[in-house]
């Protein structure tokens, strides 16, 4: 575990997460330290995107308790799914940056628009200042000459990589990533890694990665978790999930996916 600051900046406090008859998160603990990297791995189905989706307001959580760097997801006597309004949800997202399988980029705008429209839109930025700082976030993933490119355009390794520097221009305290090759060609997949890479060893990002690449996995955490069913089977340093997993499900997932 990073030892840079011991304040959990995530805390999720027995939370539960049912979709109809199908508890998903089952009475969940889990806790984040400011600056950690930690990456989920498991089978499909075992909860690990979930957590994510909580963290980003896309689902709500039935029960338990879960704050971000202090602020609680549900306010006191707040209504509707997320027992919250939509503007303490929007401080919220604030905070939370989220790069998904799908890049999601505006198909009309074009790169530097993509990059800048949320910071001037939501943050209230001026776009002069939003422009030359969306420029520095291409330039920091190799794209700065593709700035006035179409997301038609690009290849879906470059599409990835503007959602990642999209991401990070509403300047979060906690950047999620949600499988972020899996939709990519094999061949692509190492420009995106290599841009998430540099952002672990170079920034200090509070980051959570669900991913199929064990190998990077094993490189770029902080500490390893491993989902099944709902709840964290075994958790710990790379090396030790991956060298010495003592549960006998993460022996068996990581036999599977590792051959």
């Amino acid at each position: 575990m990073n030892e840079k600051n011991e304040t959990p900046i995530i805390e999720f406090s027995d939370v539960t997460k049912r979709f109809g008859v199908l508890t998903v998160l089952d009475n969940f603990n889990f806790s984040v330290a400011k600056g950690e990297k930690v990456t989920l791995i498991g089978p499909s189905g075992s909860g690990k995107s979930t957590v994510l989706r909580i963290l980003m307001t896309l689902e709500p959580f039935q029960e338990g308790r879960l704050t971000l760097d202090g602020i609680s997801y549900h306010e006191p006597g707040g209504r509707g799914r997320f027992q919250a309004s939509e503007r303490h949800l929007r401080q919220i997202r604030n905070h939370v940056g989220m790069v998904f399988q799908s890049f999601n980029l505006f198909p009309h705008m074009t790169v530097l628009r993509n990059v800048i429209e949320a910071p001037v839109r939501v943050l209230g930025m001026q776009r002069e200042e939003a422009e030359v700082r969306g420029i520095d976030l291409l330039q920091m993933v190799g794209l700065a000459d593709k700035k006035d490119h179409y997301p038609a355009q690009l290849s879906g390794g470059q599409q990835q990589r503007v959602a990642i520097a999209r991401a990070l221009a509403m300047r979060p305290r906690v950047l999620l990533f949600d499988e972020p090759t899996s939709a990519l060609d094999p061949q692509l997949v190492g420009e995106v890694l290599s841009v998430i890479r540099g952002l672990a060893h170079e920034h200090d990002l509070t980051m959570l990665l669900v991913t199929h690449e064990m190998r990077f996995a094993r490189e770029m955490s902080d500490r390893v978790c491993f989902f099944d069913k709902g709840r964290i089977c075994e958790q710990g340093a790379p090396d030790e999930i991956f060298g010495q997993p003592k549960n006998e499900r993460t022996r068996e997932f990581l036999s599977s996916v590792l051959g």
